[in-house]
């Protein structure tokens, strides 16, 4: 739902009428990840996606009976080989869809819409599987600890929600969790969905050079807030980089010291130039990234190497490290080689192998935690 957040917020301002279907579990090959959301105004105006088209139409028709009945109700879309125009998912997975009537009277829900559509993180946890009473349900959470919002039941069930909830926002992730009625951790009575909204993952491109142009418009297709960083004025421009969000002048290492980074910032080491690469990376190396990728040769790759363990970087410090950079796709241009760096940064994210799927037996969509824990500080 936090994804729709702009558009809703806004129907919300006008005092218009929705509803809002929100993927809430996902089996198999599913399209959709939880936390997707499709959702219908009283004037029948649709947006989002919880299928990408398999479903979209028997959803559509929940949210508008939904608007209708004011109930809050979980249905479960599978596959159908009986009849090829029955309402199913083509790809053999299954899906759980929660349809909740908006109600401007649940201030959490609200709070959230509001929040998230101004750009403030925030975390909102509702009960997608439980007692008929709890369902829908929601607490939100802020980064500050301060919450709003309440499920219910066991005073101890809060306390399990918001600590939860405070996890998957602090990871940046949108995720299920299974708790016990009682509030403890165990699993079992209680499913909660957690949507994490926060501000666009950083990009940070070190070196100012053409290959760098095309990872920035990349990474702006991706999602990233991008930086470029260079200590030479004369090619750290916004004439050179007019996609980039933010444009430093600065040395390199000097720079990412001073700057705020978190386990969702990837860092693209494209300088290739010992002076600027080894003190760069020897701090990037010590950050809890979700990436860092240095371009080069393989003899580049060696020598830095060598110069990195002489600047004590250490061998499990250096195995974080992807260089050369990218993906093996052969790519000559700049374009194409944004494109392998960006590839290797999706993969790096969801646990993804970089193979064709042609012929392979792994799964095309995975859950998050298949990327592994978040990174430690080493």
């Amino acid at each position: 739902m936090l994804d729709l957040a702009g558009h809703l917020h806004a129907w919300a301002e006008e005092g218009r009428d929705f509803a809002v279907a929100t993927v809430v579990a996902v089996g198999g090959s599913a399209p959709r990840p939880p936390g997707a959301a499709l959702a219908v105004s009283a004037d029948g105006t649709a947006i989002g996606s919880v299928s990408g088209g398999c479903v979209e139409g028997a959803v559509y028709d929940l949210c508008l009976q939904a608007l209708q009945d004011r109930q809050t109700r979980i249905e479960r879309f599978g596959y159908s080989d009986e009849d090829a125009f029955a309402v199913g998912l083509t790809c053999g997975g299954t899906i759980d869809i929660m349809v909740t009537p908006y109600d401007s009277g649940r201030t959490a829900e609200a709070t959230a819409l509001s929040a998230a559509a101004d750009g403030e993180p925030v975390a909102l946890a509702r009960v997608v599987h439980g007692p008929a009473d709890l369902l829908g349900r929601a607490v939100l959470v802020r980064p500050d600890r301060t919450h709003e919002g309440g499920l219910g039941g066991h005073p101890d069930l809060d306390r399990t929600a918001i600590a939860q909830a405070r996890a998957l926002l602090d990871a940046g992730r949108t995720g299920t969790v299974e708790v016990s009625e009682d509030g403890s951790h165990c699993p079992g009575g209680v499913t909660l969905l957690v949507e994490s909204a926060v501000p666009p993952p950083r990009m940070i491109v070190f070196g100012a050079i053409d290959f760098a142009a095309a990872l920035v418009r990349a990474g702006k297709f991706l999602g990233y807030h991008v930086t470029v960083c260079d200590a030479r004025p004369v090619f750290a421009t916004r004439v050179r980089f007019p996609d980039a969000d933010e444009i430093v002048v600065d040395w390199p290492h000097r720079y990412l010291a001073g700057t705020d980074t978190d386990a969702r910032t990837v860092l693209c080491v494209l300088t290739h130039d010992a002076k600027f690469d080894v003190p760069l990376l020897t701090e990037a190396l010590r950050l809890p990234v979700a990436y860092v990728g240095a371009m080069g040769s393989r003899r580049t790759h060696e020598d830095r190497n060598r110069r990195l363990r002489e600047a004590g970087v250490s061998e499990r410090e250096l195995a974080r490290l992807r260089s050369p950079i990218g993906l093996d796709l052969g790519a000559r241009t700049p374009e194409e080689t944004a494109l392998s760096i960006a590839a290797e940064i999706v993969a790096a994210r969801h646990g993804g192998t970089g193979r064709p799927l042609t012929g392979a037996d792994t799964p095309i969509h995975r859950d998050e935690r298949a990327a592994g824990p978040l990174p430690q500080p080493v």
